[in-house]
């Protein structure tokens, strides 16, 4: 059966909205700049044209004029064409553009499929296959000359009239190649809508200048079984002409193209598509921006009035909860940008407290390529986890473009690296695509990645790579098991002294619990060799020369004893990968300590802190103790002042220090603050970046001296500044 699509050109609207950009600037909050009063939503009514041609002129392809009063009149003109199989001597060359559908619990890879007649390239494709992965099958490389692929053709009446036409021989008429690429799937009940791109170059006869034509479709399919086998077909299937409602805007922004991968459906039905836009910046540039189109009835579409920063492109859309998106994009400044889009004002907010700039984008010889990024619920009854996985390569260091693509998991708070998923170095590995198949029972659940790689050859030719995550799946629920037992061991810790005689009950520690909420890091007994784990199983600290393990209770930390010694818990010089990059901007690092005797010679040691990078690695924050048994407190821009607060040797104090919004710091000890109530500006921040925080002792100063030891136990690391009654509790 022949499926149909309507090329339309539609009136113009005037129901416009302006669209609001991104600055891209170092902040959290709401993603702004000023007003851009020639950008404005669209509504694009292609289909609704469509549907009423359909009624009123069944059968109808050609022109009509849109101002007259006859009763099939209303569409300029309208071209239909049709999906078919490829033809044995069609050959499939690469596949691109992974993306992973549900359906029935079967699971299906599309991509987009490159065609070639002999050896010249003719057209894009969409290939699809069933995956039929098992316990003894948990990889398979796809052939792409073995998957059901389609390809769209046009049929009108007249070759004059359509604006899409076959190669001629004599050259006198236009020729044109059709490519459908770029495919973004969503499911929606029993039908799978696929937006794509609809790319045409026409080539003029001679002396006449060539033109290129490109667009927007939606498709709708269905999976059909013939025989033992099952397959995706793509039926109806409709224009989405961005030219016609971007026409007169190109000053701002020019066309829209598919993002590829994975849209979502929300609560309310509403189809959502992850999609890139080239805009025009100063100096003639162009940058790519990524922006969200959406509807609720595949008829009236509406483009999202805000976007990414520019130069973001290969975006990958999540449902966060109800009314809230999340979008990962690759961005041209080298990192990974996530964003979190509120559905019911259309506001952007870059999440640079949790996710955003985690990830590395490399830019050497590459172009930006689309994480996989699924949601996932682990536990049942009241006892869930709503958690976020993610695919993206980890590079090696040999600088040949390779690596292994790990899968990541995060619940917007910890991050931890599960594993790779495919092979080490041996393959080239761009865009992924992520699936959680839920069913019911935890034992039903299953996680599949399908991802792109280059081949051996030269040049490379991608291809696509399908797995099954059996033993990842495992790590992940052992990794969010240690999560729930470390929470608890953290919510029965004393948060200060005032909290601690207050005991309520038998079964209770404190009267008043630690908050775990934007609790990211936990250093306590996990001591061995030089490594000081992260008891979340994130970043672990590095200790340095005179530090021993020592057992203060029921938890355990570590004395650090001499010159030199102390721990460092990187951010910046993580490597490609900062799961602590939000330290940047706000964090509150909290840790118990005891101080065992009164240094000598007027001597300053280093306790707690947060350097920058740069050379010598300037002190941002830091607290500090001395011989005349004083606090002294060092931030940058400003002088070394101690306060009239005073500490005794072998006491146990908690001190704290706060970072927020980049510039404004404080510190704490036993719940009060130092240097009154008011939080001090810290200068010389700029573009330097964290570099890590130092623990115990700054086992780069040569302050500390000989004999002097301090105990530290429950550091913990915060992705927010803890408040005044949370820190004072």
């Amino acid at each position: 059966m022949l499926s149909r699509v309507a090329a339309v050109t539609a009136p113009r609207t005037h129901n416009r909205r302006r669209v609001t950009g991104s600055s891209g600037r170092r902040r959290e909050g709401r993603v702004s700049e000023p007003q851009r009063p020639n950008m404005s939503r669209h509504l694009f009514h292609s289909a609704v044209l469509l549907l009423l041609a359909m009624m009123m002129c069944p059968g109808a392809g050609g022109a009509a004029n849109a101002e007259a009063a006859a009763p099939c009149q209303g569409l300029s003109s309208v071209t239909y064409f049709y999906w078919r199989d490829t033809k044995e001597e069609e050959k499939v060359s690469s596949l691109r553009v992974p993306s992973l559908v549900g359906m029935d619990g079967d699971v299906f890879a599309v991509a987009e499929a490159q065609c070639t007649k002999g050896n010249e390239c003719g057209f894009n494709g969409i290939a699809s296959e069933f995956l039929e992965l098992t316990d003894q099958k948990q990889k398979e490389v796809l052939d792409p000359t073995k998957l059901k692929t389609q390809v769209l053709e046009k049929s009108c009446s007249s070759d004059e009239s359509c604006p899409l036409s076959e190669v001629k021989g004599n050259g006198s008429l236009p020729t044109t190649k059709l490519h459908v690429d770029r495919p973004t799937t969503v499911v929606r009940g029993r039908d799978i809508y696929m937006l794509a791109g609809n790319y045409s170059w026409t080539y003029a006869a001679t002396g006449q200048a060539s033109k290129t034509l490109w667009g927007l479709m939606l498709v709708k399919g269905n999976v059909s079984s013939e025989g033992s086998d099952k397959r995706i077909r793509w039926n109806d299937t409709f224009a989405v002409p961005w030219d016609h409602f971007f026409g007169e805007k190109k000053a701002s922004l020019e066309g829209l193209i598919g993002g590829g991968g994975s849209g979502v459906e929300t609560e309310d039905k509403t189809l959502v598509f992850p999609v890139e836009g080239t805009k025009n910046v100063e100096d003639g540039k162009k940058k790519n921006v990524s922006l969200l189109i959406y509807s609720s009835d595949t008829v009236v579409w509406n483009l999202s009035k805000g976007m990414s920063a520019d130069g973001c492109s290969a975006p990958s859309v999540v449902k966060l909860e109800k009314d809230k998106l999340m979008m990962m994009t690759a961005c041209d400044d080298g990192r990974r940008r996530v964003y979190e889009f509120n559905v019911k004002d259309e506001s952007w907010t870059e999440l640079l407290g949790t996710l955003s700039r985690v990830w590395v984008n490399p830019t050497e010889n590459e172009k930006s390529f689309r994480s996989g990024f699924t949601t996932a619920t682990f536990g049942e009854g009241n006892v869930k986890k709503n958690v976020m996985l993610v695919t993206l390569p980890v590079y090696s260091n040999k600088g040949n473009g390779k690596g292994e693509l790990h899968l990541w998991l995060t619940d917007n708070t910890h991050i931890v690296d599960i594993g790779p998923v495919s092979g080490k170095e041996e393959e080239g590995i761009t865009a992924s695509s992520l699936l959680y198949k839920s069913a019911e029972g935890e034992d039903n659940k299953e996680l599949i990645a399908l991802y792109e790689k280059k081949g051996g050859e030269q040049p490379p030719s991608p291809g696509m790579v399908s797995v099954r995550l059996t033993e990842q799946l495992k790590r992940v629920k052992e990794v969010l098991a240690t999560w729930k037992k470390v929470d608890e061991r953290v919510s029965q810790l004393c948060p200060s002294k005032s909290a601690a005689k207050g005991k309520a009950s038998a079964g209770t520690a404190c009267s008043t619990a630690v908050p775990t909420d934007g609790l990211v890091g936990f250093l306590s007994g996990s001591f061995s060799g030089n490594t000081w784990s992260d008891e979340y199983l994130g970043v672990d600290a590095t200790v340095k020369k005179g530090t021993k393990g020592v057992t203060t209770g029921p938890i355990d930390g570590v004395t650090f004893t001499g010159p030199g010694a102390g721990a460092e818990w990187l951010v910046g010089p993580q490597g490609e990968n900062q799961l602590y990059h939000f330290a940047n901007y706000n964090f509150t690092l909290v840790a118990t300590v005891s101080i065992h005797n009164v240094p000598e010679g007027g001597a300053t040691v280093p306790l707690m802190g947060v350097k920058m990078n740069g050379d010598g690695n300037p002190v941002l924050l830091g607290l500090s103790y001395n011989q005349r048994k004083g606090w002294e407190l060092l931030y940058s821009g400003g002088t070394t002042k101690e306060h009239s607060r005073t500490w005794e040797p072998e006491k146990t104090y908690q001190v704290a220090i706060v970072l927020q919004n980049e510039k404004q710091g404080s510190a704490y000890v036993d719940g009060q603050p130092l240097g009154g109530d008011a939080q001090f500006e810290l200068k010389n921040t700029d573009l330097k970046g964290i570099s890590h925080f130092y623990i115990g002792g700054d086992a780069g100063s040569a302050g500390s001296q000989e004999g002097v030891s301090v105990t530290v136990t429950n550091v913990l690391l915060y992705n927010r500044p803890l408040n005044a009654a949370e820190i004072t509790a």
